[in-house]
Formats: C-alpha cells, structure tokens, sequence
C-alpha cells in the first residue's frame, strides 16, 4: 500500500502535536475529537452488511471496534438536502432546504436565526472545525452543498492540523465514494483500474447479482462492478483515516462516524424513496462505545448531529429534530421520515415512513411518470441501457415498473416479505387498517414539524435556481445537454400548468 504510506508521511508534515497525552491526575478528562467520514452515493454494500461480492476490511473493523446500526435511513435521496439537514440536525422540510441545489441564485434561502450549524456549536465550545475532501487538498475546503446562506468561518480550514496544542477537533471528510464509477465506461475503468492498482484485481461482472428489478444487461452490469471498486477504493480510504489517527495517538480519543449521504446513484435508488435510495450504513467507534454492538432499531441520519454533541459534552438544542442515539436513555423511534421534491430541473413531491417492517408512500404528483427527465440521470449509462430494452419489449414485470406513466397515490410494502419493495399492497383490504396507521403517521409528521414542501416552489424561486443551473451547464460546453435541459424545464413549466 505505497500510496497510503506516502500519503501518511505527507500529511505527517504538517501536523501539529497531538492531545494523546493523558491529563495530570485530577484535571478533567479531556474532550473527544469527533470525526465524520462521509462518502457520496453508496449504500451499505459492505461486507459486515452483508455484501458477498467484495471485502470491505475497513469498514468492517470499524463495526467490529464499535456499533453498527443495520436500519439507519436518509431523510432525503439526494446529496444536498441530505447534507443541509445533517448539519443542522433538522429535517431538510422544516427549514426550507428540500429542493435539491436550492437558494443557489438570486433568491437565497435563510436559516431561522436561532438555528446553528453544528460545527458553529462546536467552535462555541472550543474545538477546531474542519472540513476537507480525501487526499486533501492544502487549504481547501471539503464538499458542503448546503441549500441555505451560511457563514464559512464556522470551518476553522481544511484540516484538523491547524488546531492549536491540545485542542479538541470536530472534523469533516467528504468523499466521491460512489461517484467514483462516473456515468459510463471512460468512469467505469477509471475505478477498476485504480482498484487493480490499490488491491491487484478488479471485480469482475460474474461477481455481480443485480436486484431483480434490474435487468442483466452488459452495460448495468459493468456499471455495478464498477460501483462494488468504488466501494472497495471508499474502505480504503476510511483504513488510511483510520491510520493517521493512529499515528497522530488520537484514535482511542476519537468519536469516529462512517455514514454515506444516500443510496447509490441508479435508476432507483438515489432520487427515490425506495430503500435503495434511502438505507444507508452507519457505524460508530469511539469512547464509551461497546465493541461489536449492533442496532436494529431505525434511526435517522441527522441523529449524527446529535450523537456528536452529546459525545463531546455539548448541549443538544431543544430546537432539534435529531435525537443522541447513544444516549443511555435513547427511546427508539417507532418510525423514520422521508422526502423528495425538485432534483435539479426536475420538479417532483414524494414522502415516506418507515417502521421496522413496513414502508409507505406518498406520491403527490400521481399523474407524472416514475422517470420523469432528468438530464442528470438520464446521461448515465445505465438509465440509457434500461431505456433501450425498454423499448426492445426485454424487460420483465418487475423491470418495468419503473416505466409506468403514472403513479398510484399511495404505495405500502411488507419490508420482510418484500425487501425490493416490489408488490404495492396499497389497494389490498387486507392491508387497510395498516395503511390508514401509515396514512396518519406521514400527515401527522408534517403538520408537527412544519413540513414547508406542502406549499409548490415558487416561480421565482424555480427560475433563480434554474438560471444558476443552466449558466453551470453554458460554462462546460456541452450545448446538447443544454439544450435536453432547457426542454426539460419547459415540460415541467407546461405540467405545472395543466395541473399535472
């Protein structure tokens, strides 16, 4: 592992001493540092999960040193949306961020004044805050993406190398993690190759088992094993983390959190509120935390902000949603919540809940398609593949569900007995009286915690973003995308229109 070496002894240089010393007799126990690693787009397809395709050797002893949770849950399928709730420990609804790369122009979008950002919270209580990508790059800061005006100085820099001696650090690492496979083949080897590289081999299609609402077809396949590499290269990474904490002596003082901002990036999953979309691993090592424990009982991904405070001995504000998972007297939620409204040009209001056994769904644009355009996803390999066989009449039932042309108001799954949620048991009288429970736990969510997707995006608002969007794209020099998106904002001006 040349690389990790070489990156070790890199970032060694610049690091200032350590707080691994213990404190004098008498003196207060010293706080713990707190560090996020946070990679995009990947589900929990990692071996202590389950995965059988590949070995995640990383990730797995970090479960094995600490507690895995097996039913931890996004709030929102799509990175930004994600990411502004997490770092405020709040719903993404309540606070007006649930439109993905929203408040980006001229219209901005403005926290209420009394909510904090977590490493602000951390900053008032005298750690360092960093945030960075992995490698590093000296000086910059790591992936934000928040939907709201925030302040950059409540990141101290780029790194936690820059505390002062002694100094507790809250720290944030941001990572491709499945964006590493690209959209096509040039990323697709891209991965493999570094994989071969870093580990010898690559993973080889035959390895590959598709959920069964995926077709065989070459280029999905190709596309899977090259996600199962990224995961491989992201369990790297966390390993490289986990040995320059090591070699700094901070590791037994470090609350160490692993958790990815939503599911893969597929036809299904990110985007959607299918589990693929939303299920997401979470493992938790550090002071106090029993080895090897597991957790089933649901829980939320903005619980990190939470957790974290709590762990460093910082007051959780009454305003917040999130809940300190870890606390002795931790109730277990009965239900976790879910969102999704406009994805980039693509204007769309779902919701969902969740309990242990059952998911519901509500869709409130029934009468649009499942995969309405989207010039982000439809450029991807695999959603032309899906599309192709499609229209070749080579998809199953099940493969065709997601090419229905409308939506049924209301979806409802037996999670045990239908874990790909496949079998819609929403119009079955059987399932009634547990789809009127479902019913009222989603409506009673939104009134009580002021659910603002209730009321459409403004125009204004549309517009503002969609101009900052498209000067985005005008920039890169792609006139055809260009031009698939402008159709696209046109169709869901005209949809809107006709009450669609």
């Amino acid at each position: 592992m040349k690389r990790i070496l070489t990156l070790l002894c890199v970032l060694g240089s610049f690091v200032v001493q350590t707080n691994a010393a213990k404190p004098p007799k008498g003196q207060a126990a010293r706080l713990p540092n707190v560090v996020w690693i946070i990679p995009d787009d990947m589900s929990a397809n990692f071996s202590c999960y389950g995965e059988t395709a590949v070995k995640t050797p990383n990730v797995d002893k970090l479960a094995a040193q600490g507690v895995r949770f097996t039913r931890a849950y996004v709030t929102a399928p799509v990175c930004s949306t994600c990411r502004s709730a997490f770092i405020t420990g709040m719903y993404q609804t309540s606070i007006g961020a649930h439109h993905h790369r929203s408040g980006r122009g001229a219209e901005k979008i403005h926290l209420p004044a009394h909510i904090k950002l977590i490493p602000k919270l951390f900053q008032e209580a005298g750690y360092h805050t960093s945030i960075t990508g992995w490698p590093g790059r000296k000086g910059r800061l790591g992936k934000t993406d928040y939907n709201f005006e925030w302040d950059k100085a409540v990141y101290d820099g780029a790194d936690w190398s820059g505390r002062k001696k002694g100094q507790p650090f809250f720290a944030q690492i941001q990572t491709q993690g499945g964006k590493l496979r690209g959209k096509d083949t040039s990323g697709w080897e891209k991965v493999s190759k570094a994989a071969e590289k870093e580990f010898g081999s690559r993973t080889p299609n035959s390895a590959v088992k598709l959920p069964p609402y995926y077709p065989n077809h070459p280029d999905i396949v190709r596309d899977w094993a090259a996600y199962l590499d990224s995961v491989r290269m992201t369990d790297a990474m966390v390993g490289e983390v986990i040995a320059r904490l090591e070699k700094e002596g901070v590791l037994d003082d470090t609350l160490v959190l692993f958790m990815t901002d939503h599911g893969i990036s597929h036809a299904r999953g990110k985007q959607f509120m299918y589990d693929e979309g939303l299920h997401v691993p979470l493992v938790v090592r550090g002071p106090g935390i029993k080895a090897g424990s597991v957790r089933s009982d649901v829980v939320e991904h903005i619980d990190i902000a939470a957790l974290s405070l709590a762990a460093a001995g910082i007051s959780i504000p009454e305003y917040m949603q999130a809940r300190d998972i870890l606390a002795k007297n931790y109730k277990p939620r009965e239900a976790v919540f879910a969102a999704r409204d406009r994805c980039d040009e693509t204007v769309d209001h779902m919701r969902s809940v969740r309990t242990k056994d059952f998911k519901y769904i509500r869709n409130f644009l029934p009468q649009r398609p499942y995969l309405q355009p989207c010039a982000y996803k439809d450029a991807k390999s695999i959603l032309i593949a899906l599309r192709e066989w499609q229209e070749a009449g080579k998809l199953n039932e099940t493969q065709k569900l997601l090419f229905r042309e409308t939506r049924p108001p209301e979806e409802l799954y037996d999670i045990n007995a239908d874990p790909y949620e496949i079998n819609n048991l929403a119009g079955n009288p059987k399932y009634a009286k547990k789809l009127k429970e479902m019913r009222g736990r989603l409506s009673k969510w939104m009134i009580e915690t002021d659910d603002k997707g209730r009321k459409p995006e403004s125009a204004r608002m549309f517009d503002s973003d969609m101009a900052v969007y498209l000067g985005a794209m005008k920039r890169k020099g792609d006139p055809a995308h260009l031009k698939v998106i402008l159709g696209n904002i046109a169709l869901m001006k005209k949809w809107a229109a006709e009450g669609k």
